[in-house]
């Protein structure tokens, strides 16, 4: 399965796996690196320290390629972007914020450079910013998304069709079906992120695991689009928000409703009805827990064994 992405990070898949706030560890990371994809650290939910171990500890279980998830808001970018120098990872994933802030400086240092984008416009931004990849993560997707709304489905070729550099399909895909169907759309790879929430490596809660395989279609909401747009369950605290929306709160007040820690209180730690929970709409297809590198070969079977059906004619006019 070679291509642009897989020779990019030396990797056997195009497959990535999202660097996820409080639910990729080192063990998911590892798995996937193990299974021939690409697995990310997410380091937003991290303070310094707890990266530099992360970091130490997933290249004790891999000798494979992972990378580092880095949002550009983070409070200690500085010290995060020191400790990925000092540990040699080989490749960052930028996202929320200025891609020309850091990109040259990471590769002055050898690391290859992907920003996360969810519009042609900031795609476009990106490629001037001189990264090497961009993933275009639609609408469907969990956690933080894009203000416009654009869905994978459109978002994918037009980007495509801008850009020259790879581009990397997010948002809405979980099987070997919807990975296929992102390539057939313009993408050079896929990430995943909701899917993994539920392998038995994921540092989420039980408790979050459980109510994303519990999940059904409609049980997600993009919400908070006016601070920052996210998808969530819809639970107690979701309906605290939007009955802040419906009384028409100041963004001053929906501001000190989320609060802090909501993330780590739903997603780590397990409080179903307080905390937030980040997911995408295809929660709708998870229906259980099962160890990261199966999950890459169930996908990756699925993906050859579909793009077998089309090449054998399944479709005939």
């Amino acid at each position: 399965m070679a291509n642009r992405i897989t020779s990019l990070f030396n990797i056997q898949y195009p497959f990535i796996q999202a660097g996820m706030i409080w639910c990729s560890g080192w063990e998911l990371v590892a798995a996937v690196s193990n299974a021939g994809g690409l697995g990310i650290i997410g380091s937003g939910s991290m303070y310094p320290e707890i990266l530099d171990e992360q970091i130490q500890k997933c290249q004790n279980a891999t000798n494979k390629p992972f990378a580092v998830n880095l949002p550009m808001l983070y409070p200690d970018i500085d010290k995060h972007i020191a400790t990925i120098i000092k540990h040699k990872v080989p490749i960052v994933f930028t996202s929320a914020g200025n891609p020309k802030t850091w990109t040259n400086h990471l590769k002055e240092h050898g690391i290859k450079v992907v920003h996360v984008v969810s519009s042609v416009k900031f795609a476009l931004k990106a490629e001037a910013a001189g990264v090497d990849a961009i993933v275009a993560e639609g609408f469907e997707a969990g956690g933080h998304n894009g203000r416009d709304e654009t869905t994978t489905l459109c978002l994918i070729p037009m980007v495509a069709n801008e850009v020259k550099i790879p581009v990397i399909a997010a948002g809405g895909i979980g099987t070997g079906r919807g990975m296929l169907a992102a390539m057939n759309l313009g993408a050079d790879a896929v990430q995943i992120g909701s899917r993994f929430v539920t392998s038995e490596e994921s540092s989420a809660h039980q408790n979050f695991k459980q109510s994303v395989i519990d999940a059904n279609e409609g049980d997600t909401q993009l919400t908070f689009k006016d601070i920052t747009p996210v998808r969530l369950i819809k639970n107690e605290f979701y309906q605290k928000v939007e009955q802040a929306y419906e009384k028409c709160a100041s963004r001053e007040e929906l501001i000190k409703l989320l609060g802090r820690g909501r993330a780590k209180k739903g997603m780590f730690e397990g409080d179903l009805t307080e905390g937030e929970l980040e997911i995408g709409q295809i929660s709708g297809l998870i229906h259980e827990i099962k160890p990261a590198g199966e999950i890459v070969k169930e996908i990756i079977e699925e993906f050859k064994s579909t793009l077998q059906e089309q090449q054998n004619g399944k479709y005939t006019f």
